[in-house]
């Protein structure tokens, strides 16, 4: 096959983290030609599609050595058998834009995640059509309506901005803290962005389980524990990895939300959940992979590879219409 990967520079990637990098030596390894590209190397000629890619050559090595780019290619995208889109949040302009050209070709690419799914489900508002499965959780921008929400948790509550990844942003909000107006005003741009404002979990500090689900099913889970002095346990901010199974109420979530994300196109999901609630569905590049791989001994990118070259047999068939549903309770 010949796949792209829409991603960040790959100069600058951990080679032992990284899930596209992992994803990518899968395919390499077994036997498929792998291209990488950026979000600006997307470019229509007035017929068509077209990308300025670059073949990629990899290996576990310290950067530079673990990525050799070729020479530049203009390629036509629907000369590829799949395009994996993993560009990094923030959800801007420019990702905006790369959903709606790659709709160009999505009849005739296999696309993960499928970018009307991907323009469908933000990373935050996406878990609100669950909301059960949730902890108490406000959108809000004004401040009032924050603090008034903040007051009826008992005090404490965690705010995150919406379009936010690897927990930048993410902090606690305590009545008792002097900077709690403060946190609120930087965090809406005094009242002009809303923000989502959720319960704080105490049981965050056992660890925040992320699961890796493929095609509906679920693929790996690990804990990410937060360093004693973060309240944030993504790993890019020193949260540590460590080995977990799935619980009840972790299977509960996945068997709800597997459906709705399937009809979505959104095939390689992680969801985040603490303590039995679900909080967030990262859809855009979750990340876990490498270390779930390492924690069972099975090469797990590999596991998504394999799958993505019996869809790719399907070329050419058109996607289900990605929908969610307008109330997803089930009471």
């Amino acid at each position: 096959m010949r796949i792209a990967v829409i991603m960040d520079p790959i100069e600058s990637i951990l080679v032992d983290r990284d899930t596209s990098f992992a994803l990518m030596l899968a395919a390499q390894t077994r036997g498929h030609e792998v291209f990488h590209m950026a979000q600006h190397d997307l470019w229509y000629d007035g017929r068509e599609l077209r990308a300025l890619a670059h073949p990629v050559t990899l290996q576990r090595a310290e950067p530079p050595e673990h990525a050799r780019l070729g020479n530049e290619q203009d390629i036509a995208v629907k000369s590829l058998d799949a395009v994996l889109v993993r560009t990094d949040p923030p959800f801007d302009q420019a990702y905006l834009q790369t959903t709606q050209l790659l709709e160009l070709v999505r009849d005739d690419v296999f696309l993960m995640n499928d970018p009307r799914g991907l323009r469908d489900a933000n990373e935050k508002l996406i878990a609100l059509h669950f909301r059960d499965l949730m902890p108490q959780s406000i959108v809000a921008s004004t401040s009032a309506r924050i603090e008034a929400f903040v007051d009826d948790l008992g005090g404490s509550a965690v705010i995150k901005p919406l379009n936010g990844a690897g927990g930048r942003g993410v902090m606690i909000l305590d009545r008792s803290d002097l900077n709690f107006h403060a946190i609120i005003e930087m965090s809406t741009a005094e009242g002009s962005l809303p923000v989502m404002v959720q319960e704080y979990l105490p049981a965050v500090r056992d660890g925040d389980k992320r699961i890796l689900l493929l095609d509906g099913e679920p693929l790996g889970a690990i804990v990410r524990i937060p360093r004693a002095d973060e309240a944030r346990s993504n790993l890019h901010v020193g949260g540590k990895a460590a080995p977990t199974d799935l619980s009840f109420d972790d299977e509960r979530i996945i068997r709800r939300l597997a459906p709705h994300l399937c009809a979505a196109g959104l095939s390689f999901v992680g969801i985040d959940v603490i303590g039995g609630k679900l909080t967030e569905i990262n859809v855009t590049s979750p990340t876990g992979i490498q270390e779930m791989s390492r924690f069972t001994g099975v090469d797990l990118a590999a596991t998504v590879i394999t799958w993505l070259e019996r869809r790719v047999v399907r070329k050419g068939t058109a996607p289900a219409e990605p929908k969610f549903p307008r109330d997803a309770v089930v009471h």
